[in-house]
């Protein structure tokens, strides 16, 4: 039970913040506060019981809530209370930076609480001074560094990078940088910066002699003391991934806020997903041996490192022939794979998650040679960590840490294609539910390609094993999480507990100053052709030249197509999504609006959430149609595939959900103040002449409707 004393300094440090800010309290917001508050009261104190219900909070609050200030009055005397860390993951680095910088030092200026945070960010967001070292060395006798991303991102022109990498040093030794990426004062191409940084496979840790000048240590070693740990979703999954502690505190010390927490199934998948581009990895195999042989001479005072600096090169080689022999197997079952037009790149995904009996024996060759690698690789790398430590007559150090960087990519490497591989060697039979299994053909330049896949369909069990089972509490927010007004499909997707809070916090917005608008059409857009021209003709009389408008596509080709043909009577007003970058895009529109001209934006999924024109920045919100998923996403066909089995119905039970979620989404980019006004137009007959549009309708917000 929440003590009254707790009570107390919520509605005191809450009662704060309305005064001092000159807010207006809100029901919503105070209902949300009561919500969280007496959810993570059911944490048990030490030596106390396991509580009958988990402290996990799941609640929808609308957007002009005030998520923020709720969640933060309501768990951080809670943290405190119970001796327990917060940590408060963002969907994305922008907001949690807008956390950071604005939102707790406000909270913390007006609300009387007495709390210290920290920002958390992965490695990769951090210069590395042993990778900078080496870089510079290059060329003067130094041994090469291996690429860390290399069938990602191009390695830089030397000439190119050099001088960026002078300049970052020079910065460091002046103290006018931290290291931080997002710190540093110019633009910087993804090749240059990915070649200065590092991840976990390839760090030296503690062992690392330039440990006391690192970024990312020095960064790490103020999550230790602060109350609050603020990251974003992708590092506190790989927290998790990595088995919780490693780089947070552990997940029983911890109380997670997860904003923007409808991502969180989908961010799981992508952490537990694996792949392996096969012309590439043969490529890397080939790198990785060649500078292995030219470790021999380099390390020879180390004699434990001679048996596997002269077996691996050749356990390498006989890695590459077995995937080249796999290549050869794909190119087999792609010859009699259906080709799809609609797509550049060809996939062949495989029905149920269940591998092709010619395909599991060239798999199970594949993953004995990667796990032969990757025994003999974690080997060599544990003796170079030991020779970091202790001083060896007539080694180089520096020499030592350069082979232990690259050793560990290749570890990590190793380790992640041998991931993928063991997923091929089994039949797939009996997994429930089943694994998404495809292969890409890739097409870049003219140049083809293999690339092999495999992924959970639900974050369901992988979420209950690393996150609801283990941490102190939960509290899981967002403007959407409900579809079809119900929590069902979020408990489906991230294996929520059943037992847990769920509850639904409604807008303070005044959705009557709104109108959502289904005009009469003569087609829909199961024919394809027929609603592109239809949008081509309706859309320069909907749209009001003087207004700013926001324009949404569920397909590129319709956009794209829809461009043309309305370009030249809409001209400059128009800016669509690839001409220039979101933030670029965002600029321009506002600038137009801000001149008094009107101004049209044509976008994708990208723009239909997380967008923010308030007032006269969007006063008109078009949906071309009931935004359904992509039907070729191998992971959303696997997942219907798999509840179509069990006799379930899963256009009804995935799809809908799914566009109906989405929708909401879109049309959120109406309404940002409790002032704006509008309307959204759906330009889909669907909603109003198939039986499942009216559920899609009925979840809407309250808008006054228009339906022709």
């Amino acid at each position: 039970m929440l003590s009254e004393e707790l009570k107390e300094r919520i509605r005191e440090a809450y009662n704060a913040i309305m005064e001092r800010k000159s807010l207006t309290p809100r029901w919503g917001q105070r209902q949300m506060i009561a919500e969280i508050a007496n959810t993570l009261a059911r944490i048990p104190g030490p030596g106390a019981r396991a509580p009958d219900s988990p402290a996990v909070c799941v609640i929808e609050a609308g957007t002009g809530t005030g998520k923020t200030i709720a969640y933060a009055v309501a768990a951080i005397p809670l943290a405190q209370a119970l001796d327990k860390r917060l940590v408060v993951a963002t969907a994305t680095i922008a907001l949690q930076e807008q956390f950071v910088n604005k939102d707790l030092p406000d909270i913390r200026d007006s609300s009387g609480l007495a709390f210290s945070f920290a920002l958390a960010k992965g490695r990769r967001r951090y210069v590395c001074l042993s990778k900078l070292d080496r870089l510079m060395a290059q060329g003067q006798g130094e041994s090469e560094l291996l690429p860390l991303y290399p069938d990602e991102v191009d390695v830089p022109a030397r000439a190119e990078a050099l001088p960026v990498y002078t300049a970052m040093l020079d910065a460091l030794g002046r103290g006018q940088w931290d290291g931080d990426r997002d710190n540093w004062p110019d633009s910087m191409p993804e090749e240059i910066w990915y070649g200065a940084t590092t991840d976990h496979a390839q760090c030296s840790g503690r062992r690392c002699p330039n440990i006391s000048q690192c970024s990312f240590y020095r960064a790490r070693d103020e999550l230790q003391s602060a109350d609050i740990i603020v990251t974003n979703h992708d590092l506190a999954l790989s927290d998790l991934a990595l088995g919780g502690g490693a780089i947070l505190s552990a997940p029983e010390d911890s109380i997670y806020v997860f904003d923007e927490g409808h991502h969180l199934p989908d961010k799981a998948l992508s952490h537990f997903a694996s792949f392996c581009r096969l012309h590439t990895t043969i490529q890397w195999l080939q790198d990785s041996a060649k500078l292995l042989t030219q470790a021999a001479p380099v390390l020879g005072a180390l004699e434990s490192l001679q048996r596997p600096l002269q077996s691996l090169p050749a356990v390498m080689d006989e890695a590459a022939d077995s995937l080249a022999v796999a290549e050869q197997q794909v190119a087999v079952l792609f010859e009699s794979a259906e080709v799809n037009d609609s797509r550049d790149d060809q996939q062949l995904r495989f029905e149920h998650g269940l591998v092709p009996s010619e395909l599991i024996p060239v798999a199970t060759t594949v993953a004995g040679h990667f796990e032969k690698l990757a025994t003999g690789l974690a080997r060599m790398e544990a003796k170079l960590e030991e020779a970091l430590e202790d001083d060896f007559a007539g080694l180089d150090k520096s020499e030592v840490e350069t082979w232990h960087i690259n050793v560990g990519g290749m570890l990590g490497r190793a380790e992640s294609t041998l991931a993928l591989w063991r997923e091929y060697a089994v039949t797939g039979e009996g997994e429930s539910p089943p694994r998404a299994r495809w292969i890409t053909l890739l097409n870049s330049g003219g140049q083809f390609g293999f690339e092999l896949r495999c992924s959970p369909v639900l974050a369901a069990d992988i979420l209950e094993d690393c996150l609801w089972s283990r941490a102190a509490g939960v509290v899981v927010t967002s403007a959407t999480i409900t579809a079809l007004n119900s929590f069902e499909r979020f408990i489906l997707h991230s294996g929520a507990p059943r037992e847990g809070n769920y509850k639904v916090v409604t807008s303070p917005f005044d959705y009557a100053n709104a109108t959502f608008r289904v005009p009469s059409m003569d087609c829909d857009p199961g024919d394809a052709q027929a609603h592109t021209d239809a949008l081509i003709e309706d859309l320069p009389t909907i749209l009001d030249p003087a207004e700013g408008s926001l324009v949404l596509f569920s397909s590129r080709r319709q956009m794209l197509d829809v461009y043309q043909g309305i370009s030249a009577e809409l001209g400059d007003r128009l800016l669509m999504q690839g001409d220039y970058s979101k933030q670029e895009i965002l600029r321009r529109h506002r600038e137009a609006i801000d001149a008094g001209r009107g101004s049209v934006i044509f976008g994708l999924a990208s723009f239909a959430e997380g967008v923010d024109l308030p007032g006269d920045y969007c006063r008109h919100v078009v949906i071309a149609k009931i935004p359904f998923a992509v039907p070729d996403s191998p992971l959303e066909a696997a997942l219907a595939e798999w509840v179509e089995a069990q006799g379930r119905n899963a256009f009804m039970e995935i799809s809908v959900p799914d566009a109906a979620l989405r929708l909401v989404q879109a049309s959120g980019r109406l309404l940002r103040t409790e002032q704006d006004t509008g309307r959204v137009t759906l330009m889909d007959r669907r909603i109003v002449t198939r039986r499942y549009g009216r559920a899609i309708l009925d979840s809407l917000p309250p808008f006054k409707r228009e339906l022709e």
